[in-house]
Formats: C-alpha cells, structure tokens, sequence
C-alpha cells in the first residue's frame, strides 16, 4: 500500500467535498440542529398544560383552588366552562387537555371535616401527556387539601378526594396514540425517501433529456410521476391502519372519510416537499441528506414523539409550520374521538394551505428546472 497514493485520495475526497456547496452546510448544520432540539424538547417536562375548571362552588375556597392550579407552572388555565358538558366539547376541538370540576359545597363540606370529591377530567388521546397531568393534578389537589388540614386543624379523615376520570382512552394504552401517528408518519418516511430521489435519478442517469425529445409533455409526465407514489401511499396507509386496527387492537371510532381526506391532503404537502427537494439537489446523495435534515425535525417538532405543550415557549411557534402537527390531530382524533369535519377543520385549513403553498412552489420549481 503507498502512503501517498492514500493521501492523494484523500485530498481528492475533501477537494469533491469543498465542492459540493450543499452537502457541507448539511453535515455541520444538522447534528448542531438536532443537538439543540432534542436537548430543549427531550428534556422538558410536561408543561402548559391547556387546562379549564368549572368552579361550581364559587366560593373563597374554590377561587383558592383554582390559583393553586394557575400557580403551579404545569397548567395553563384557558377556559372557565359552566358545566361538564361543554368540557366535552372542548375536548373534542382540542381546546383543552384537562378539566377540574369543582363541585358545589367544596367549602362547606371542608369546613365541616368531610371528604369532597373532586373530579379530574384527563384527554387520554395522548397518554403520556394525560398520565402525567392526571398525577400533576392529583398532587395539586392533595398539597391543597393539606395546606387547608394544617391550617384549620380539621380531623385527618377531612380533605379533598381526587378522582381521575380519563376520556377516549381509559387504559392510557400508549400504543392507542402512536399506531395513528405512526400512519402519517410512515408516509412522511416512505413518499420522503423515494420522491426526493425521483428526478434527480433521472438527471443523473441523463434519461431526463431523453424523455422530453418523446411526445411526452411536462404535464403528462408529472402525472406519471405522482400517480405511482399515491397508489403506493394508499397501499401503504391501508396495511398500517389495518394491522394496526387488528392486530394492536387500536379502537377506531371516526370516519374513513376524515381520515381519507386528512391523509390526501397531507399527501400533497409530502410529495410537494420531497419534489421540491429533489428539484435543487443535483445528486442522490445530496437529496438523501436535505430529506434526512427536514424529516428528523418534523418528527421531533411534530408532536408525534414529544408533546408540543411541553416544548419551550420559543420552540412552539415553529411546530405550526410544520405540517405533520395537523394531520397528527385529525388521525388520533378520529381514532379515539371520533371526530369529524365540523371539530378538526382549522386541521384541514391549515394543511391545505401548506399543501397549496409546497405543492405549488414544487411544480413551479419543476417547471423552471425543465425550462433550463
């Protein structure tokens, strides 16, 4: 073996690299990216929790109660219902994620030395969210009720009995929560993996130029294009959905319509995405890399791995860009809620938009790149 002939190599292969005005920026962006996510949000705890309480007893007490949950740094509270029933509702829009039920004569049944239930309502659709509220609450409950024993010196048998009521998904089954995810996920990975590399492949191989010197048109042979990869995502959507109906016995309580519809329209933002990627890569290996540094992100910020509510203030606006967040929530509400268009439609808005907004960037960059 020559020494030489090696380090010749070698400064051969930075020189390609120094070259290569893309893949450099990726190689040290990326794991100072991902770095800095993964040690904000990983690291968090669950906090902001979007919280309502029906204080029904209206009293010092329960005016007390409700600053104990506001002061605590894990509930942010944001709505004041009258009753249980529009709690319901606000679990459905996903407005809230936890509800307190205060119930009328907290006061004086504490003042009397008596147990006063009180209910805890957890969303269960995300069960490491709602487990990790429900005991949070719980203990809020517990350290109040305990201040209020010391401080009146009721008998130990008085105080305040929590009681923890999960809706959607009773047995916090976490496997309930990621098979839907895990449905839009899968697509983001497969469409992302395969369409980025399309054109460029094509490039590469020179069978571009070949095609347009056929009668073939642009329009025309965009078709071809996308409608594979959609045939491909359907067959795909449908074997994770049913094994993960059947075979994890993930209850399905909405409507394939919702799902079709939300799925389709997180479809095009994913292969508009990955068409636009492969538009400014010239390799595959540079294609490969843009796809990896955009998808590990979206995962992350996405919420299908880590609760939004508990990422940094700072972090948060940056997940409604991110058009993964909204077909997450029309997939695990449809689920475990059974919603429908009239609770998830700001969802369906807002991938549209994006969907409109990535596609129609893609296609135009499409056009330019084939004009040139």
């Amino acid at each position: 073996m020559s020494l030489r002939r090696v380090r010749l190599l070698v400064w051969k292969e930075f020189l390609q690299l120094s070259r290569d005005r893309m893949l450099l920026p990726l190689v040290f962006i990326m794991p100072v990216l991902q770095l800095v996510m993964f040690g904000y949000v990983v690291g968090s705890d669950v906090t902001n929790i979007p919280t309502a309480i029906v204080d029904q007893d209206r009293t010092t007490t329960s005016r007390e109660l409700s600053s104990a949950f506001e002061n605590t740094g894990y509930f942010t509270v944001l709505e004041r219902p009258a009753g249980e029933a529009e709690v319901r509702d606000l679990m459905d829009a996903n407005g809230i994620q936890l509800a307190v039920l205060i119930p009328p004569g907290l006061e004086r049944g504490l003042a009397r030395g008596e147990q006063v239930p009180v209910l805890i309502v957890v969303d269960g659709v995300d069960s490491k969210t709602a487990s990790v509220a429900s005991g949070y609450a719980a203990q809020v409950l517990a350290d109040f009720g305990q201040r209020r024993l010391e401080a009146s010196g009721m008998l130990p048998e008085a105080g305040i009995d929590a009681r923890v009521r999960v809706l959607f998904n009773p047995t916090l089954r976490a496997v309930n929560a990621m098979i839907p995810g895990l449905v839009a996920t899968i697509l983001l990975i497969s469409i992302g993996a395969i369409m980025s590399q399309a054109v460029v492949r094509e490039r590469e191989r020179g069978t571009l130029e070949q095609m347009f010197v056929t009668p073939i048109t642009r329009g025309e042979y965009l078709v071809g294009k996308f409608v594979p990869y959609i045939l491909l995502a359907t067959v795909q959507v449908t074997a994770v959905m049913v094994v993960g109906i059947y075979w994890f016995r993930v209850p399905f309580n909405g409507s394939l319509v919702v799902v079709g519809a939300g799925l389709l329209t997180f479809l095009f933002a994913a292969i508009g995405q990955s068409l636009f990627i492969s538009m400014v890569s010239k390799t595959r290996h540079q294609a490969q890399q843009a796809n990896m540094f955009i998808l590990i992100p979206t995962m992350v910020l996405a919420g299908f791995i880590f609760p939004i509510e508990s990422m940094p203030p700072e972090i948060v606006p940056v997940t409604y860009l991110i058009p993964l967040r909204y077909v997450l929530i029309v997939l695990r509400s449809s689920f475990m809620k059974g919603s429908g268009f009239d609770s998830l439609w700001p969802q369906f808005v807002a991938m549209a938009v994006f969907s409109a907004v990535i596609f129609g960037l893609a296609l135009s960059r499409f056009q330019k790149r084939l004009a040139d």
